[in-house]
């Protein structure tokens, strides 16, 4: 990644725990902090806030939680609540997993 000005992200916290949790299910609490860039607390009380609000779905298998994201649910913010979760993390995922558009094969015609 590129070294940027400025300290902040086009995306918060709570957006990067989610991804980290649909893209891993059994994902621990201290690998989302390490990817995310804060602290296994401050993990911890962000997914707790999205289970609480029914963003995501917490089972206990063990002594392991396993989490799915709730996709159907609309995003929080007036300007895109018209939209789904899995409409936010369809286009990030996508991106994460190298399948980017608009690169120069895209282009060619």
């Amino acid at each position: 990644m590129k070294d940027m000005k400025g300290n902040w992200d086009f995306l918060t916290n709570h957006a990067h725990v989610l991804l980290c949790v649909a893209n891993d299910p059994g994902v621990r609490l201290r690998d989302i902090a390490e990817s995310v860039g804060i602290t296994e607390r401050g993990a911890h009380k962000i997914l707790s806030q999205l289970v609480e609000e029914g963003y995501v779905d917490r089972e206990r298998r063990g002594r392991r939680n396993y989490y799915e994201v709730r996709t159907d649910l609309p995003l929080r913010h007036p300007l895109v609540q018209e939209g789904e979760i899995g409409d936010l993390l369809g286009v990030l995922l996508k991106q994460r997993r190298g399948k980017k558009r608009g690169g120069p094969e895209d282009r060619a015609g």
